[in-house]
């Protein structure tokens, strides 16, 4: 199975594939991160190093299988956030999912994450759409979206409801169709 690069660099942020040995800096960034986070994310609630060495051991498993593949945002060196390009929406689809550390937000990070992530996905065969998911009261997970050129195409109730203090439990389903790549 194709994957994309394991560093993808674009304007002003470089995506570094996370690897097992980024413990302590994924830890830090989710002890800083965690009031940012915790409104919208419900592993925030939860967070310890623990719940950070699983996600670590799920990322190199997700990358070999091909299902997930998981970057730690950075800029000048320094680790910001996290997005990930993702199999979970059927056949020809990926995801992209994204955080950032609160100190880090308004400087456009997320959009030329996100932006780095379309191109690697677009160069991936069969791939014939890209989208991204949030809760409808998260409007600056749209703003992303919105800004990327995607089209919002549904919105959905999901299935257990909010999972996060701020959720509404209706997601927000915005769509970047793509042309499918030439297999060789």
């Amino acid at each position: 199975m194709e994957h994309p690069a394991e560093v993808l660099r674009s304007d002003q942020v470089e995506l570094r594939r996370w690897r097992g040995q980024d413990l302590e800096i994924l830890h830090q960034l989710m002890i800083e991160s965690r009031d940012h986070l915790l409104p919208w994310m419900s592993f925030a609630a939860r967070h310890d190093r623990e719940q950070d060495e699983a996600f670590l051991a799920r990322c190199e498993e997700e990358w070999a299988s091909g299902q997930a593949y998981y970057y730690a945002i950075t800029t000048d060196g320094v680790a910001v956030g996290s997005v990930s390009l993702m199999r979970r929406i059927g056949p020809g689809g990926l995801e992209i999912g994204y955080w950032l550390h609160h100190a880090w937000t308004g400087k456009g990070l997320t959009t030329m994450a996100a932006a780095t992530l379309v191109r690697a996905g677009r160069r991936m065969d069969g791939i014939d759409r890209i989208e991204i998911h949030h809760d409808e009261a998260n409007l600056a997970s749209g703003a992303v979206a919105r800004r990327l050129g995607f089209t919002e195409v549904e919105r959905v109730p999901t299935p257990e409801g909010p999972a996060a203090p701020s959720e509404t439990g209706i997601d927000v389903i915005w769509r970047l169709e793509t042309r499918p790549s030439r297999s060789a």
